[in-house]
């Protein structure tokens, strides 16, 4: 296994890692830095792309372009123009709370939650969204909305809130995208970090960045830790699995934390790494279908 640093791009807080088969190239934002970033498989050839407000994920449509979740709503995005055009502004239920972590169902179903920002109160929501663009509130009483990610037959639904310290099973009706039946997952411990970004492999298994305790966590269906990986940066964000093979696991990380009491060390802090040599392949990521 071998571990580096590909892209010193700095982000203020580097998510949302995405690898698109179609053009083999490998997507990732600053969310604090109200930045989309995109590049090869190694990193080179980088562009990047302002965006009018912190951004929370992304999703590659069909028709080209991107939907973006942004701070206070659902955003078009094209790439050719630059120009982000608000499709769904939402409600939240207070100033603190602003879109986060997003990915797509095989139905080309865009899922998508909010966060807290001082991760104090359980105000954030998760939302399903349609191909019509239509919206749908699926779950509640959330804090932090992160690593939203399906089992390969996308019949279970797996999602954290980063402050339960918990990743989180539901049942999950691809004809509807209605969830059911949540429950526990998998715990993290202290020294596990906070459960962020995430992604599911070939195998079925799950892979969890621990943000602020620098590590990446590989966990079997049945809630089993299989892997634990020491990164060389604390703030470490999410996870995607790219590369021609699917085989490359791309890590996103930040500058600093944005809670106390979380110190980020070295100078690769904020950096976009990728970790060679895991034996393991991932799964192809859906496009959104509106």
């Amino acid at each position: 296994m071998e571990i580096r640093a590909i892209v010193d791009c700095k982000t203020l807080l580097g998510e949302g890692p995405l690898w698109d088969v179609a053009e083999q190239k490998l997507y990732w934002i600053d969310s604090l830095g109200n930045r989309i970033f995109r590049a090869d498989q190694n990193g080179e050839g980088m562009e990047s792309w302002p965006v009018p407000a912190n951004i929370g994920s992304l999703a590659l449509r069909d028709g080209g372009g991107a939907i973006l979740s942004l701070a206070d709503g659902l955003y078009t995005f094209d790439f050719e123009t630059g120009r982000a055009e608000l499709v769904h502004k939402v409600a939240h239920k207070g100033a603190t709370v602003r879109l986060n972590d997003g990915k797509v169902d095989r139905r080309g179903r865009f899922v998508t939650g909010s966060l807290e920002t001082t991760e104090t109160a359980p105000l954030a929501i998760l939302y399903s969204v349609g191909t019509d663009l239509g919206v749908t509130q699926i779950d509640d009483n959330i804090t932090v909305s992160n690593g939203p990610c399906w089992s390969p037959d996308h019949s279970i639904f797996y999602f954290a809130d980063s402050r339960s310290r918990a990743i989180w099973a539901y049942d999950y009706d691809i004809e509807t995208g209605k969830v059911s039946n949540k429950r526990k997952f998998v715990d993290f411990g202290a020294e596990d970090g906070l459960p962020d970004g995430a992604t599911v492999d070939s195998e079925g298994c799950i892979w969890s960045a621990g943000v602020y305790r620098s590590k990446i966590h590989r966990f079997s269906p049945q809630g089993e830790r299989l892997l634990t990986i020491d990164m060389p940066v604390v703030c470490v964000t999410s996870v995607m699995f790219g590369g021609p093979d699917l085989d490359r696991l791309y890590v996103t990380s930040m500058v600093r934390a944005p809670v106390p009491g979380v110190e980020e060390t070295g100078p690769l802090a904020g950096s976009l790494f990728v970790i060679d040599g895991l034996g393991i392949k991932g799964l192809p990521e859906y496009r959104f279908g509106g």
